[in-house]
């Protein structure tokens, strides 16, 4: 991931944070000197003996494996660093020198997932473990350190520190992930193909920015191959299939709390394209673990003048289009 593109993908969860409440908790001189570090970083990890490091912001964005060291010279209590790896990648999380006490209100947790306002990413219907077991907390850890493993490519961790000079050290490590399921996007353009061989399980893709999605193949089980007819732009009814393709909007993360586009539950090869005017846009695929499912699709995105004009029962009056 380039640096341009983090940088972008900062900015916009900033902006997104910032619309869904996160921001009022957090001190702006942090968020702007946590982009700075952002811009600013070397990227040198060839070599074998590299490992990278640098301070950690209160609100922070990493992407890269290495040491984060945070240490507090006041007060912070409300702390968060979203950690986004490739699409095919995993996250490991490993605290260490922790310096931080438990009895006055201080806590580190870990989470498999983000969490924006209360809503997360990958949703319960989506993840496979109960919410509880997403989160790992280092005050109500046995062992005198904590670690955790996503089950996609974002993970984070929260947390809180009263005292002068208390901290923490956060290790990163990306692990490769041979069945991605449950993706956030680190661009607003590209291509992805999701694979769920005989598992009961749903699956989504999710870009934070409104984008133009075209499925160019999807295999659905046993069913015929069709080819998508022009007049056949939303379909309706596929949820009692047990295996079909959804198209969600929405502006926030939740995918259980988004607008439902269109659905499919007939495999296709041709071309099937829709615009999704909102700041989160999903491919979700939904699995009864009898067949081997898979959709192809690509995405770019919209530029403004192309974003939909507000029609009644349209989808710019579910998301707020500027």
């Amino acid at each position: 991931m380039s640096v341009a593109l983090r940088a972008q993908l900062f900015l916009f969860l900033i902006s997104l944070s910032s619309r869904m409440g996160l921001s009022r908790y957090i001190e702006e001189n942090e968020a702007a000197d946590g982009l700075y570090s952002l811009l600013n970083l070397d990227q040198k990890r060839e070599s074998e003996d590299f490992i990278f490091r640098r301070p950690l912001r209160c609100l922070d964005m990493l992407a890269i494996d290495g040491s984060y060291t945070f240490v507090v010279s006041r007060p912070q209590l409300a702390c968060a660093a979203f950690i986004i790896a490739e699409p095919s990648e995993v996250i490991s999380l490993e605290l260490s020198d922790v310096n931080i006490d438990c009895s006055a209100g201080d806590f580190i947790k870990m989470f498999d997932g983000w969490v924006l306002k209360g809503e997360k990413f990958p949703s319960k219907q989506d993840h496979e473990l109960p919410l509880h077991q997403r989160y790992t907390d280092y005050c109500s850890s046995p062992a005198p350190g904590a670690s955790s493993r996503s089950s996609q490519n974002v993970a984070m961790i929260f947390f809180r520190i009263h005292s002068p000079d208390s901290g923490f050290t956060l290790a990163v490590k990306k692990l490769h992930n041979p069945f991605p399921c449950n993706i956030m996007s680190q661009s607003p353009e590209g291509s992805f193909t999701m694979v769920m061989p005989h598992q009961r399980r749903n699956c989504s893709f999710s870009i934070i920015y409104p984008v133009e999605i075209q499925l160019t193949d999807l295999s659905l089980g046993q069913a015929k191959s069709n080819e998508l007819s022009p007049m056949r732009k939303v379909w309706a009814g596929c949820s009692g299939s047990g295996d079909y393709v959804e198209l969600l909007g929405g502006n926030g993360v939740d995918t259980s709390m988004m607008f439902p586009i269109a659905d499919l539950c007939f495999s296709l090869s041709g071309l099937a394209q829709m615009k999704i005017g909102c700041d989160n846009s999903v491919v979700r695929l939904v699995s009864s673990g009898n067949y081997i499912n898979r959709v192809s699709f690509q995405y770019r995105l919209l530029e403004q003048r192309k974003l939909p004009r507000t029609q009644e029962n349209a989808l710019d009056n579910f998301c707020s289009v500027e």
